[in-house]
């Protein structure tokens, strides 16, 4: 076989061993992620973030191109250069193996073997089963958190918070604070970087994306500014080998209320009351939701808020593809790989951080 074919095809097999024992065994995931992982990213995570666009972003247009223009540019040449259908197939198979090979080889080493990883609450907990009433302190606590916090904040003439920091810089110091509790975190971070077409992250309801293949941590520019803090915070958690999303969150949670910034901490506050908030309702607590009235009206302005006000209205000349389909398929596509990746409740897991927070605040005894 020739080089060309067999030199992809052997990295096609190589990222399919380094995946498959990464499920099946968690101490060669471990060892991976502590000592072979930061070698692998860390070149990598530099070289992106010399370029102030997302390299990822870029490729997944560049795929996108060479998928609506590639395909039929290849039938048309293999219909009319008869004399030629064997460089052409030869060529296109050449190019088909290569990019096979690049994205099996980086989903792997830097997302799918992770994923095998010991739990983060194995790791620095000792996780229990929590009641209904440990949940309305936690709850209690962040609302209390929340109010204070909101006292803090610079506001705007609707008595919103107002993002006013270099969240980048703030973000780095945070990671590096909590990195001396988790050691994993050490080590250099990027610059975040925005989405060019952020408009199709709204439509799938998406803050940021941690892209594998170029080891970047991005985030959608068009979202609410306020959430910035939060989001590069869970970003980074991936950069550092936390694939697991409720992992990334409640990274995201420690390392906000670790910075010495008010704004910092808020907006990783909030983004934490809002998932209690939920599991509050989701679990029908009715005592629970008394605590609610006790939100303060600044919090009230500030949480549950994803995008700007009249976002869609002002944005509907570049909707191409119904949101609703767009949203459903973006969930159904993260749902399945999450899955495929062994999280079982898939993107349910987000809010798994509940239970993170609770082993974080309430211990055994």
């Amino acid at each position: 076989m020739k080089k060309r074919y067999l030199i992809p095809l052997i990295l096609v097999g190589f990222s399919a061993v380094m995946t498959i024992a990464g499920r099946l065994s968690q101490s060669f995931a471990d060892f991976y992620a502590a000592n072979i992982f930061p070698y692998i990213s860390l070149p990598l995570v530099f070289l992106s973030g010399l370029f102030t666009f997302s390299i990822g972003e870029i490729m997944m247009i560049a795929a996108l191109i060479l998928f609506f223009v590639g395909i039929p540019l290849m039938i048309f040449l293999l219909i009319f250069m008869k004399k030629s259908r064997r460089t052409i197939i030869s060529v296109s198979l050449t190019i088909s193996l290569c990019i096979l090979a690049f994205v099996t080889l980086t989903q792997s080493l830097n997302c799918f073997t992770l994923y095998g990883c010991t739990r983060f609450s194995e790791r620095y907990f000792s996780p229990k089963e929590h009641d209904n009433e440990e949940l309305k302190q936690l709850y209690s606590m962040l609302i209390d958190d929340a109010n204070a916090l909101a006292e803090q904040v610079p506001r705007d003439e609707n008595d919103r918070f107002m993002l006013t920091i270099d969240a980048e810089s703030e973000c780095k110091k945070a990671m590096k604070k909590a990195s001396e509790q988790y050691p994993q975190l050490r080590g250099y971070y990027p610059r975040p970087k925005p989405i060019i077409f952020s408009y199709f992250m709204s439509q799938t309801g998406t803050a940021g994306m941690y892209f594998s293949f170029s080891m970047e941590s991005t985030y959608n520019a068009d979202m609410v500014p306020e959430l910035l803090p939060s989001v590069i915070c869970h970003e980074y958690a991936h950069l550092k080998g936390f694939m697991q999303e409720d992992e990334a969150n409640f990274i995201s949670y420690i390392a906000t209320q670790g910075s010495d910034d008010p704004q910092v901490k808020y907006s990783g506050c909030i983004d934490a009351l809002e998932y209690v908030h939920k599991q509050i309702y989701k679990n029908n607590i009715q005592s629970g939701f008394e605590l609610t009235d006790k939100v303060s009206p600044k919090v009230q302005n500030d949480w549950l808020r994803f995008l700007p006000d009249n976002y869609w209205e002002e944005n509907e000349n570049k909707e191409i593809i119904d949101t609703e389909t767009v949203s459903a398929f973006s969930e159904s596509v993260s749902d399945t790989s999450m899955k495929l990746n062994g999280v079982e409740d898939g993107v349910a897991s987000y809010s798994r951080m509940v239970d993170l927070l609770l082993d974080y605040y309430f211990p055994p005894d």
